[in-house]
């Protein structure tokens, strides 16, 4: 492993990353509090502050652990996650969407924020590798986040955007699979699963999004 390269990409990917986790889990504990749950406003969550949101383990172990052991191939990580009692919820069932919706779509804004950085710097005629690289990175990883997070298996927020959506009957079955649902993610994605039939084509899909709500922007600067 050429660690100078990882130090590289660690500094390149690092305020991405914090922003990225950061905003998402700050958007679903301010959706909460705004449909009637303070759990996470009165824990501190709802913050800008990053320090709050970092698992050691999750947002900084892990990721570095398997970048190291897979040479870049496969990375995977967490933040804590932001506690909402959808019980407080003033409608459980409908709310729990919208609470689920914040933090995918908070990654979504930041993926089309990092892209039209992009085009503001060939605009403005500048051409430093570290920043492209950075503004790149920065719509790369709140791409994956979206998508990520929005496969339907709870605890991901799909999962819990399911439950909303689905009858009550059904709704319940999925709800079910929540204690074992990581684990089932995580085999799903070595087995690649997830890779292959969820990430690429809905990763694919959101690219071309963030381009077409773009491109007033591209022919502006082009």
């Amino acid at each position: 492993m050429d660690f100078a390269h990882l130090i590289q990409t660690v500094t390149l990917y690092a305020i991405p990353v914090l922003l990225a986790i950061t905003l998402h889990e700050a958007a679903h504990g301010f959706a909460a509090k705004h449909f009637g749950d303070n759990t996470a406003y009165m824990l501190g969550r709802v913050t800008l502050n990053p320090l709050p949101h970092i698992d050691p383990m999750g947002t900084i172990l892990m990721p570095l652990i398997l970048y190291v052991a897979t040479s870049g191939a496969f990375l995977f990580g967490y933040a804590k996650p932001v506690p909402v009692r959808f019980g407080n919820l003033r409608n459980p069932k409908r709310d729990m969407i919208w609470v689920a919706l914040a933090g995918p779509g908070s990654n979504f804004f930041q993926a089309l924020v990092w892209g039209a950085l992009l085009y503001v710097y060939q605009g403005m005629g500048i051409s430093e590798p570290f920043l492209i690289e950075m503004a790149q990175g920065g719509v790369l990883v709140n791409v994956v986040m979206f998508a990520f997070n929005l496969f339907p298996l709870p605890p991901l927020d799909g999962g819990r955007i399911l439950v909303g959506l689905l009858p009550y009957r059904q709704a319940m079955l999925v709800s079910r699979v929540e204690p074992w649902g990581f684990f089932i993610v995580m085999a799903l994605v070595l087995a690649g699963v997830v890779s292959s039939l969820w990430m690429r084509p809905l990763m694919g899909l959101t690219y071309q999004l963030i381009h077409l709500l773009l491109s007033p922007l591209a022919m502006l600067v082009g």
